[in-house]
């Protein structure tokens, strides 16, 4: 339990360096282009969300890399140089005195995020044992669920009362801390020592391991388009004050914490269920959000369940992940945390763009709608080519 606790500790800081930066895109954006700033917020807001984009795209390229050279590892020692690399790449962010600095940091401190979540995810999954590895998958993204109750709107806070900076000291300080904890306390736990990357790579040849992507990278962003410019919607459709952002934030967290719990019990008794109305109910509360979200009471409401329903599809696109790509587990893990934050960086972008276009701050949560049901589409075409392979090698049999 301890090495769980040790892990979810790392996953706690990657969930808060990750979601920090959207509770505080108004300040970083102020901060770093005070010249557009000046001009025009929405401008200014809309730029500054490349941070999130970037941090995504370092998530995107490093997870199939690092997990795919670092298989043959012990994973003990692994997950210990990943949360170091953290602690590195988000110092550098805190440290880094210009918005372009800021941004190439943000690229490397997400490039250790996937094989961190994807290897450990592993790892839990084994200590869970058959039937219970969804469960396993779901502890350690609790800690990334928790940041959202805990991390990010105290972050959110920090950040608005004493600089932006000091939320990203926060997060270094916490990816300090798991370093030392998972040298102490997770155990020696042996990679492959015959997996290369060539041999990992071999995932990308499983179409089913392509629509699981599709599922993650196109239904999550429907997620990420919300939550990317929630600060805005708080202050400027809502009307409220800028204190009442990290509410809305710690609101949203307790939904994506709930969730996550209850997404891994769903997903261990129907995976296929749970994926198919996770994104269903993803599309209903998104329109409900968009269409309510100038009353604040409202707004709280759905931003819960905007939070509950993302996570709880989390564990079953993870589990769903390992399950269709076969021996080559250490990627298709870790894929999935790249296809998560394809998803965070096309949400992100797209927000941006209806924003810049003059559409409102709540445009990006229509965008999100939109998204999440193009994810339902490809979790149905999955199923079904699976099922129609199901039939095919039972007549044949």
């Amino acid at each position: 339990m301890w090495a769980l606790l040790s892990l979810a500790i790392g996953s706690f800081g990657i969930g808060m360096t990750e979601f920090v930066v959207m509770g505080l895109l108004p300040n970083i954006s102020a901060d770093l282009l005070p010249t557009t700033w000046a001009s025009s917020p929405e401008d200014a807001v809309a730029q500054a969300g490349w941070l999130i984009t970037l941090y995504a795209l370092g998530v995107v390229i490093g997870a199939p890399t690092i997990a795919g050279i670092v298989a043959k590892y012990p994973r003990h020692r692994v997950m210990l140089a990943l949360a170091a690399a953290l602690t590195l790449g988000n110092t550098l962010t805190l440290l880094a005195p210009t918005f372009e600095l800021v941004a190439a940091s943000r690229v490397l401190a997400g490039l250790p995020h996937g094989a961190y979540f994807g290897i450990g995810a592993l790892v839990a999954a084994d200590v869970m044992g058959p039937g219970n590895r969804a469960k396993g998958v779901a502890f350690v993204l609790t800690g990334l669920t928790v940041a959202n109750v805990v991390g990010v709107p105290f972050g959110t806070f920090l950040g608005q009362r004493f600089g932006w900076r000091i939320a990203f000291l926060v997060v270094a300080l916490i990816f300090a801390l798991a370093a030392v904890m998972i040298a102490l306390t997770v155990p020696a736990h042996a990679g492959d020592p015959g997996r290369t990357l060539r041999a990992e790579l071999r995932a990308l040849r499983i179409g089913q391991v392509w629509l699981t992507l599709g599922v993650g990278a196109i239904g999550f962003g429907g997620f990420f388009a919300a939550y990317s410019y929630v600060a805005s919607i708080v202050t400027e459709v809502a009307g409220a004050p800028a204190a009442v952002v990290p509410v809305i934030l710690i609101v949203m967290g307790i939904g994506m914490t709930i969730g996550n719990l209850v997404g891994g019990h769903l997903a261990d008794r129907d995976l296929k269920r749970t994926m198919l109305a996770g994104l269903g109910a993803l599309i209903v509360v998104q329109v409900l959000l968009a269409l309510t979200a100038g009353a604040l009471i409202t707004l709280g409401l759905f931003i819960f369940l905007v939070g509950f329903v993302s996570s709880a599809l989390s564990p079953s696109i993870q589990t769903r992940l390992m399950d269709v790509a076969g021996d080559n587990q250490s990627i298709a893990a870790a894929l999935n945390h790249s296809a998560l934050n394809i998803g965070n960086a096309t949400g992100a972008f797209l927000g941006g763009v209806v924003i810049a276009a003059g559409f409102g701050f709540v445009a990006p949560v229509w965008v999100g709608a939109l998204l999440a049901a193009s994810g339902l589409v490809l979790a149905l075409v999955s199923f079904g080519i699976e099922a129609r392979s199901a039939r095919t090698a039972a007549a044949v049999a």
